[in-house]
């Protein structure tokens, strides 16, 4: 894999995802709808391409000519309803399928391996959406990764668990380094390919 996409590149662990896969050696082409939210170390070193990933024209304009995608879409902290995520990510499976690129590396929020009942009330809006993008991921027929990691903390790199299906065992954080290298390492991993990945830092 020579060139990749990466939607969701200007969050915390977005851009560790997109510091990674440039020192990997990667061609990165990075959605922005704001440069004032694109760090400058990127600007020279990436191809920037403007847009929203709620439109679908916008989509298929970032991943023409790319070998996969990451797919890092957060709220910033916002709890309310809303149907971003899901939306962004069905145009991204819909782009995928149009181009004929299969390779999908997609993060969530491992509150999809726990029953309803145990989800803490505020982040109720956040997870039904997550639940959303999950369901649109694994009905997509792509070589998908699906990433639910615990609490991202902003903490050095350190040793980490994978598991499938499940959240590693005393799973509470993880690196945003780690995630953001294991988001663009397993888009070249089949053993994770159309699996749901837990990942956690190493008890």
């Amino acid at each position: 894999m020579k060139k990749i996409a990466i939607i969701g590149g200007t969050g915390m662990t977005g851009q560790c995802a997109v510091d990674y896969a440039i020192k990997k050696g990667l061609a990165v082409r990075l959605l922005y709808r704001d440069e004032s939210t694109v760090p400058e170390s990127f600007k020279s070193k990436v191809e920037l391409v403007k847009g929203d990933a709620t439109k679908i024209e916008d989509v298929k304009n970032l991943l023409k000519g790319v070998e996969g995608v990451c797919v890092v879409l957060g709220t910033r902290n916002k709890l309310e309803p809303t149907t971003v995520m899901s939306t962004g990510t069905q145009n991204v499976v819909d782009a995928l399928k149009e181009l004929g690129i299969k390779r999908l590396a997609i993060v969530m929020s491992s509150f999809l391996f726990r029953e309803d009942g145990e989800i803490p009330p505020m982040f109720k809006n956040i997870n039904a959406e997550h639940k959303k993008m999950l369901e649109i991921t694994k009905a997509s027929g792509l070589e998908f990764v699906a990433i639910l990691p615990p609490h991202i903390a902003d903490e050095p790199s350190s040793e980490v668990t994978v598991l499938h299906n499940n959240c590693p065992p005393n799973s509470r954080t993880v690196s945003k380094y780690d995630l953001g290298k294991f988001i663009v390492d397993s888009l070249e991993q089949p053993e994770h390919f159309g699996k749901v990945c837990g990942i956690a830092k190493k008890a």
